[in-house]
Parts: C-alpha cells; structure tokens; sequence
C-alpha cells in the first residue's frame, strides 16, 4: 500500500513538473494602459511555443513597459513592439523597425486570424520576427498560414478598439 502511495506521488510530482516546463503553460499577460484600463491575453503555446516563450520572456524583462502603440489600421490591427516608440516621435520615419535584437524562426500553424488574435509582425522574411506584435481588430484570413498566430485577448478587447498612435503601455505583466 505504501509503495502505491509512493509510486502515485511521484506520478503527481512529475506531471507538475512537465505543466510547468511547457513554455506558457498557465500564464497570462496583462497590459496597463497609461490611459487607464487593462488588456490580458492568453497564448496557444502547442501551437507556437518559441514565440510564446519569446514573448513571455520579453514581458518578464520590462521591455514594453513605456512601449507606445505605433501602428494602428481601423478594422484591421493595432501593433506595439518597436522599443524606439519610448522615445522618437510617432511621425519619425524608423519608427516600426525596431525590435530586440534578435529574430526567431516562424511557426506557421492552423489558427485563423480573427478579432483579438495575437500576432507576431516580421518583414518579407518569415523567419524575422522579434517583439513586433499586433492585435486584430477584425477577421483577415489573408494572414492565415502566412503569420504566426501565438495568443489572443480574453478581456479588455472594447479597450483595444479605442487604441490611437501613441497610446503607452504603462506595464505589462506575466500573471
């Protein structure tokens, strides 16, 4: 009886312990806007791991606090990610071009880009994205199987319909 016990435990110890490896699992994101009002979002980490995990890990290391939304297409999408929106201007011609400093490799998958879907912006290069991310604001399936898909809004979406150039995000924080 007691190696039944033991036996069960571990099984509950190692299932704890592979939940906790697989990159999002669990977590949420939550953006204060400077404006007032939060936006949390969830994320398909089996359908996009790296970029779950890339994301995450630039949420934990602060770099969108202060970041300011420098793309916004009504009906369309809304984008945030260029660090250099803490400080050029909105108007400045390398505005949208930046990012970490580094690019991760797509992960194409089977989810549609509807309203609230997050996804990660690149160049023609599928393979260049970094921390550009954007929000749908509507249905577009051009972008299906050509962007990668990794999370999408659970609350506060009325609040990104009311987004304009320039809006800062006061903190994002992994939940």
């Amino acid at each position: 009886m007691n190696r039944l016990i033991l036996a069960a435990a571990l099984v509950l110890v190692a299932v704890s312990a592979l939940a906790q490896d697989k990159p999002g699992a669990a977590s949420t994101v939550v953006f204060t806007l400077e404006k007032g009002g939060d936006i949390t979002f969830e994320f398909f980490p089996a359908d996009a791991p790296k970029h779950v995990e890339n994301f995450l890990k630039l949420v934990k290391s602060g770099f969108y606090d202060g970041q300011r939304f420098h793309r916004v297409e009504p009906g369309f999408v809304v984008q945030i990610g260029d660090p250099q929106s803490k400080t050029l201007p909105m108007n400045d011609p390398k505005m949208g071009t930046g990012g970490p400093g580094y690019t991760i490799k797509a992960e194409f998958n089977s989810r549609k880009f509807d309203r609230g879907v997050l996804g990660m912006a690149r160049s023609s290069d599928p393979n260049s994205a970094g921390s550009q991310i954007y929000i749908m604001l509507g249905a577009a399936p051009h972008l299906n199987g050509q962007y990668t898909a990794f999370g999408r809004v659970v609350s506060g979406l009325e609040l990104v319909d009311t987004i304009k150039v320039g809006d800062r995000v006061k903190t994002a924080r992994v939940k």
